[in-house]
């Protein structure tokens, strides 16, 4: 059953949400707490101090932050100010840090000390204001503290249209460009009452366990949106450390703990060495990835706990089908659409509909959707269609209409959730001087489902420096984008047109060790 009363503009759930629950807490980390009232006076603050500084309606904030209660806030936040918030992997590669200041435009940094002087540098080169979250003031540089705990010379806007952008999340693209889409309130706010609480049952009895990275849609629409629109608490985590969280399962009272397939399979292998408590637990949510039957099955069996499977992207706000607590589930199947969401399974040659069993290319329509890619007309036209979004994902329907995910029609490669694009690898490798050509597929990996491998032709037959070539990689992509092995080759198979026959190269994997 759709929660039609949750889908409203984030400045009015604040205020109710203050007025309702007070004191209590709705978002901690390991360095502090903040309550529903808190949160909404604190987004009024500094929302206000950015209006009263002149910062435009429409303005992106780049949320440069490590994973912490502060990017929940200054995602609320950015909604009362009638600007777009746009958050990053703080652990990104500065160049990739500095295309998505430069692409999205931002006028203001939030960002913490970690990440302080690198967010000195793309201030000063784009003219944009710093905060920095940490108590004290720095150079070039104001107190994000200071703005939140002062009264402002003016109240926030407070009148961000439901329809109107609200966040910008990267997502690499095809071309090896990270890609902003554009999300708003109404399509986040809409899995929330379609899926987060009434399928998952999330209310203000739940403490939930975050491990998820806050730069994700998935995050921010479940941990994030969904937390506080429903009233529920929330643990965030600085990383995702299986041992941590066996800790906080054993001696705290966490009912819902959401992850990725990859944090699953560790959880099950740490499980295994030590007694598993994990009482109060109710329910765990799985997706980003293809969760695995056997996992599903194995994880359930260890911990006692449902574990429920649901099909999302960022294009989408995430979720667009889910598995149910209650009733039939097929495990491996991220389970049935969710209410107002339209869903087709399409032949990409012939562009009809495929029946029962048959596999088709993923389309979705529905007020989820994002609005489109930022300054990015001709990619948005690519994929959305007469109102229709094309996932590129393949699947297939059972005669219930549960859906699986086989495949995908793109070239992504999802390592432990994370997702890279061959060509954004490829770009790099081919920049150094002793590679004449270079090719990326994926490597299927126990635990990680996916990761990354390189093929390479050297200008010198024999004499490539593999580790130069990884550490070259290492200085300018994030970490998990790295190749997990480099393979010399003397010629990449290509068609026709030039373009790489990955297939082909698969077939050529050597096995892995052990």
């Amino acid at each position: 059953m759709l929660r039609v009363e949750l889908i409203r503009p984030v400045p009015q759930l604040l205020v109710e949400q203050a007025a309702r629950w007070g004191d209590k807490i709705v978002f901690s980390d390991d360095r502090r707490s903040v309550s529903y009232q808190d949160l909404a006076d604190r987004t009024r603050r500094v929302a206000g101090h950015l209006v009263s500084a002149g910062i435009a309606r429409g303005d992106r904030v780049l949320i440069y932050l490590d994973n912490s209660a502060d990017i929940a806030e200054a995602y609320l936040m950015t909604t009362r100010a009638s600007l777009v918030g746009v958050c990053v992997n703080a652990d990104a590669a500065p160049a990739e840090i500095e295309h998505m200041l430069v692409d999205s435009g931002a006028s203001v940094i939030i960002t913490d000390r970690a990440h302080l002087a690198h967010a000195r540098e793309l201030g000063r080169l784009r003219g944009a204001m710093v905060l920095v979250v940490r108590p004290g003031r720095v150079e070039d540089a104001r107190s994000y503290e200071e703005l939140a705990t002062t009264e402002p010379a003016g109240p926030p806007r407070d009148d961000l249209g439901l329809d109107d952008a609200a966040w910008m999340l990267y997502t690499s693209g095809t071309t090896g460009r990270p890609k902003g889409v554009v999300l708003t309130q109404r399509g986040c706010l809409w899995v929330v009452a379609a899926c987060w609480a009434p399928i998952a049952g999330m209310s203000e009895q739940d403490r939930v366990l975050c491990p998820l990275p806050l730069f994700h849609s998935y995050a921010l629409v479940l941990c994030v949106l969904g937390v506080f629109a429903t009233g529920a608490t929330e643990r965030i985590l600085p990383k995702f450390s299986p041992g941590r969280v066996l800790d906080l399962l054993a001696t705290e009272d966490f009912t819902i703990l959401p992850g990725v397939p990859t944090m699953f399979q560790y959880l099950v292998h740490s499980a295994r060495e030590r007694t598993v408590d994990a009482e109060g637990l109710r329910l765990c949510l799985s997706a980003g990835a293809i969760l695995p039957a056997a996992l599903n099955a194995e994880f359930e069996e260890v911990f006692g706990v449902k574990l429920l499977e649901g099909y999302g992207i960022t294009e989408t706000s995430t979720m667009v089908t889910m598995n149910t607590p209650d009733g039939g589930r097929v495990l491996g199947s991220c389970g049935l659409p969710m209410p107002g969401i339209g869903v087709r399974l399409v032949d990409p040659v012939s562009g009809r509909d495929v029946g029962v069993g048959e596999e088709g290319e993923l389309w979705v329509s529905g007020p989820n959707v994002m609005r489109g890619y930022h300054n990015l007309d001709e990619a948005t036209a690519e994929v959305l269609q007469d109102g229709w979004y094309r996932t590129g994902d393949l699947g297939r329907r059972d005669a219930n209409g549960f859906l699986t995910i086989s495949g995908r029609t793109k070239e992504l490669i999802i390592r432990g959730g994370e997702n890279i694009y061959p060509a954004e690898v490829e770009a790099v490798l081919l920049k150094a001087d002793e590679v004449r050509d270079a090719a990326v597929v994926a490597r299927e990996h126990p635990d990680l489902g996916e990761v990354p491998v390189a093929f390479v032709v050297p200008e010198e037959p024999g004499k490539l420096d593999v580790d130069a070539l990884l550490g070259r990689c290492a200085r300018e992509l994030s970490k998990f984008k790295v190749p997990a092995g480099v393979f010399e080759i003397e010629s990449i198979p290509r068609t026709g047109s030039g373009k790489i026959m990955r297939f082909l190269l698969q077939k050529q994997l050597p096995t892995p060790a052990g």
